[in-house]
C-alpha cells in the first residue's frame, strides 16, 4: 500500500495484535477500520469523530479505494487532532505523532500502546 500523504511505500507494522501500516518516510500511520477501536481496547461509541469545519489541509486519499478522504476531529475533552478517514470506512489516516496524541488523549500517557509507540518509533515529547 502506498502513503496517502507522501506516495511511498508502507511497510506493515503489528501493535498490540493489530496490523498498522507505517510510512517509513513521513512518519503516517494507517489504521483500517475499527482497528483504533481494538488499540484502545475501548466500544466505538466512545470514540468522538466529528466533522472537521475550516480546514486548511489538503483532503487525502484512502489508500485502499482512492477515494477522497473527510477531515475529522478526534474530540476526547481536550484539544481535538486532525484525521484524515475514508467516508467507505476502510480507515483513519494519521499523520506523525497523531496517533500517539489520540491514544493518550483517549487513554493516559501510561497507556500500554502509548509506550510501545514510543519503544517502536522514538515519538517520546
Amino acid at each position: 500500500m502506498d502513503c496517502p500523504a507522501c506516495k511511498n511505500p508502507m511497510m506493515i507494522l503489528e501493535l498490540h495484535q493489530v496490523e498498522i501500516d507505517f510510512c517509513d518516510e513521513c512518519e503516517g500511520i494507517w489504521l483500517d477500520g475499527g482497528e483504533l477501536e481494538m488499540l484502545l481496547s475501548m466500544a466505538e461509541s466512545f470514540i468522538k469523530l466529528t466533522p472537521a469545519e475550516n480546514t486548511k489541509e489538503s483532503p487525502r486519499k484512502c489508500p485502499i479505494c482512492s477515494t477522497k478522504m473527510s477531515k475529522v476531529n478526534f474530540d476526547t475533552g481536550s484539544t481535538p487532532v486532525l484525521l484524515d478517514k475514508c467516508p467507505d470506512g476502510h480507515g483513519i489516516w494519521f499523520d506523525s505523532g497523531e496517533l500517539k496524541t489520540v491514544v493518550k488523549n483517549a487513554g493516559g500517557k501510561n497507556h500500554p500502546v502509548v509506550k510501545l509507540l514510543d519503544e517502536m518509533f522514538g515519538l517520546s515529547e
